[in-house]
């Protein structure tokens, strides 16, 4: 092949929209059963209208959704939609185990197989790597722990005191769901930031670049959300009036009914849900050699300096819906040119 395309969400499906446009020879693989990458997996209760922003894949305006509309079912079908348009091939469920070097190509394997290729595009995003902080006491605590990947809702809370961890758009999501059928308390390492600031393309740009300096500098990607700031909706607003978003600072350690802070406050609670993130689905990558002493891997634009052969999409300033389609388009036309370039020579 000249490309394989590893993830079919939206930074892989928008960089196999711009190969298949430069005429190169592609194949796209993704774990998943269907379409819409990591959407299919988002909890049921989440609805369209509290979703962080979607940013079209390109050529194929996101039409206004119904707000009340699951977003796991609403995204899958804008992806799968997309993927008949164009004619995007996706083979599925495929799993790679790893990527080597292999004569001058990269060798994909898989759980079907390889494939060998002149270039790689790689947008398996962060999913499958939910991060979970460690804390003393963590493995006393007789109540209920989970990652914010394995929330399904909040009814499986009700009469509960549960502690949310985490500043970010989910852990705000999930807590302001959760607050409606249980007592909460909401806990982050910073002070929470949040914004009322419209998201124009011009912050989008601004938010892009933020990101993409930590890569290119070979350090670990800070998420887009921490350039953002939370926003402000309406319902954030009301959480906030009403004290459901009263942040309390991270506990010091955890007991068995509970958390302590450093001054001795103990808050009881029945279920601790870790809202703490995610990090880049790399691993089938290591045989690369591609990180830095700093822990990251420094790109030029999606081209990653060590191998310029891979090119990460989804990753760093990409790792959202904000720069996906613009990483996707700067992928293939970086790959195209050169291939040109390695034909010529």
């Amino acid at each position: 092949m000249d490309v394989v395309v590893i993830g079919a969400g939206q930074a892989g499906l928008s960089a196999a929209y711009f190969l298949k446009r430069a005429n190169l020879d592609h194949v796209v693989l993704d774990a998943y059963v269907g379409p819409g990458g990591a959407w299919r997996h988002r909890w049921p209760t989440l609805r369209m209208a509290t979703v962080h922003g979607i940013h079209d894949l390109p050529g194929m305006p996101f039409a206004e959704p119904d707000p009340t509309a699951p977003a796991n079912e609403v995204l899958p079908a804008y992806f799968a939609d997309f993927e008949r348009r164009n004619g995007i091939a996706v083979e599925r469920p495929v799993r790679v185990h790893a990527v080597r070097d292999h004569g001058g190509l990269l060798r994909v394997e898989t759980d079907r197989g390889a494939w060998e290729t002149k270039a790689l595009v790689n947008a398996t995003g962060t999913w499958t790597r939910p991060f979970l902080p460690r804390y003393p006491g963590q493995e006393r605590f007789q109540g209920r722990q989970l990652h914010s990947s394995q929330y399904r809702g909040p009814e499986e809370f009700s009469g509960q005191h549960v502690i949310v961890v985490g500043g970010g758009t989910s852990a705000v999501q999930q807590l302001l769901e959760i607050a409606r059928h249980a007592t909460t308390t909401w806990v982050t390492r910073r002070e929470p930031e949040f914004s009322d600031e419209p998201f124009t393309p011009e912050l989008g740009r601004t938010v892009v670049a933020k990101v993409e300096e930590r890569v290119r500098q070979g350090l670990p990607p800070r998420s887009v959300v921490s350039v953002t700031g939370l926003s402000l909706t309406p319902a954030v607003r009301e959480a906030l009036r009403t004290g459901v978003l009263d942040r309390r600072p991270m506990f010091e350690r955890i007991t068995e009914d509970g958390v302590v802070w450093p001054d001795g406050t103990h808050q009881r609670a029945d279920a601790i849900v870790w809202a703490t993130g995610f990090r880049a689905a790399l691993d089938h990558l290591a045989p690369l050699h591609l990180r830095t002493p700093g822990g990251g891997i420094q790109l030029d634009g999606t081209r990653v300096v060590a191998d310029p052969r891979v090119h990460l999409v989804g990753y760093g300033p990409s790792a959202s819906t904000v720069g996906a389609t613009r990483a996707g388009r700067a992928a293939a036309k970086e790959i195209k040119e050169s291939l040109s370039r390695r034909e010529a020579a």
